[in-house]
C-alpha cells in the first residue's frame, strides 16, 4: 500500500482532503482507497493506527484539475474513528473567518523536490502571506490562479511538497487551509497556496 496524500479528520465518519487527491478514482465505489489516523511513523507499527476504506467521495462540483480551483473533497469512511489521545476532529473556523499571522502545516510529503518521504510526520511553522502580496509573487503568468478562496503561507525552505496536498494548515485551534498547489518545495518567492477552509463550511455543512 503506498502513501500519496494527505487528509483531515472532521467528524468521526468523514474526512477533508483535495480535490486533486481524489482525481482518478471512481467516487461512488473508491475500494482502493484506504485512509490511516493515529499514525506518526510512517513505516512503523506503533499500535496506536486505525485504518478505515473510503465508500464514497464527494468532489466539490467545480474542481478544476488543470487550474486548481474548488480544490477541496470529502471522503465518507466505512467505519466511525473511535476517538482518543492520537485520533481527534478539527475544527472548522467561521464562514469567512480571515486568519494572519503564522499557521502550522503538516504531512509526510517529501523533504525536497524529488526527494524521499520521511520516515516520521513533519510540521513546520509559515508566516500567512496576504493574497495581494501573493499574486504579486507568483507574478502575472500565475496570479490570476490565485482566488479569494484560496490562502498563502510559506517562505524560503519552509512549504508543502510532494505528497503533502490534502494536508492540513492549522490557525490555532482552527482548519483554516488544505493544501494546494504551489512552486517547488519552500521555493523562495512562492509561498504555499491552500483552499481557504472559511470559504467552504456551507458546502461542508451540506454534504457532511
Amino acid at each position: 500500500m503506498q502513501f500519496f496524500c494527505g487528509a483531515i479528520l472532521y467528524h468521526n465518519d468523514t474526512m477533508i482532503t483535495s480535490g486533486a487527491c481524489v482525481e482518478g478514482f471512481d467516487h461512488n465505489k473508491p475500494d482502493s482507497l484506504v485512509v490511516v489516523a493515529g499514525d506518526l511513523a510512517l513505516y512503523l507499527d506503533e499500535e496506536t493506527e486505525q485504518w478505515r476504506t473510503v465508500i464514497k467521495i464527494i468532489r466539490h462540483e467545480a474542481y478544476d484539475y488543470d487550474t486548481d480551483q474548488f480544490d477541496i473533497a470529502l471522503l465518507k469512511i466505512d467505519r466511525p474513528f473511535d476517538l482518543n489521545e492520537y485520533v481527534s476532529g478539527v475544527t472548522l473556523p467561521g464562514k469567512l473567518q480571515s486568519f494572519s499571522g503564522n499557521a502550522f502545516v503538516s504531512g509526510w510529503g517529501t523533504l525536497s523536490s524529488g526527494g524521499i518521504n520521511p520516515r516520521n510526520l513533519q510540521y513546520v511553522s509559515v508566516p500567512i502571506v496576504s493574497d495581494e502580496t501573493c499574486r504579486k509573487d507568483y507574478g502575472a503568468s500565475l496570479s490570476s490562479k490565485i482566488k479569494d478562496y484560496m490562502i498563502c503561507a510559506g517562505e524560503e525552505d519552509k512549504g508543502p511538497c510532494t505528497g503533502d496536498g490534502g494536508g492540513p494548515m492549522m490557525c490555532g485551534d482552527y482548519l483554516c487551509g488544505i493544501t494546494s498547489w504551489g512552486v517547488g518545495c519552500g521555493e523562495k518567492g512562492y509561498p504555499g497556496v491552500y483552499t481557504e477552509v472559511s470559504y467552504f463550511v456551507d458546502w461542508i455543512h451540506q454534504h457532511e
